[in-house]
């Protein structure tokens, strides 16, 4: 009997450890926990809200179906300040992130603003008012 190397007998692509290589589609999936991708929105929240005054952490709560996320960030925004506009930014970094690094579509952002922080005006008269 002679031995054949394994190109010859057919095993072509076999792992090196002898083994049949599994092809990609059948290895398995890789599956990233919620509370990862909350982690994400939350920091993305709050680097779109940095350098804002009177802004505070925030948080996320995430729930995924499928190749889709729904999040929902609670924020602490600084007062009077354009709500409306660091809301835009919020919702937009955070579409951006998860999208870049988990590969998730984010149809919708829900910011709620949980809190108001008074911000000192530059102008803003000190004291008691007569």
């Amino acid at each position: 009997m002679t031995s054949e190397p394994a190109e010859e007998a057919g095993h072509v692509g076999d792992a090196a450890g002898g083994e049949p290589a599994v092809p990609a589609g059948e290895r398995g999936a890789t599956r990233i926990e919620d509370r990862v991708i909350a982690k994400i929105a939350s920091q993305a929240a709050r680097e779109a809200l940095l350098g804002a005054p009177g802004t505070d952490a925030a948080h996320a709560a995430v729930v995924v179906r499928g190749d889709t996320a729904r999040v929902r960030v609670g924020v602490h925004l600084g007062f009077p300040s354009d709500l409306g506009a660091q809301c835009c930014a919020v919702s937009r970094a955070v579409t951006e992130r998860v999208r870049a690094l988990v590969g998730l579509e984010v149809p919708e952002v829900a910011v709620e603003v949980e809190r108001l922080h008074a911000t000192e005006r530059p102008n803003a008269p000190r004291g008691r008012v007569r």
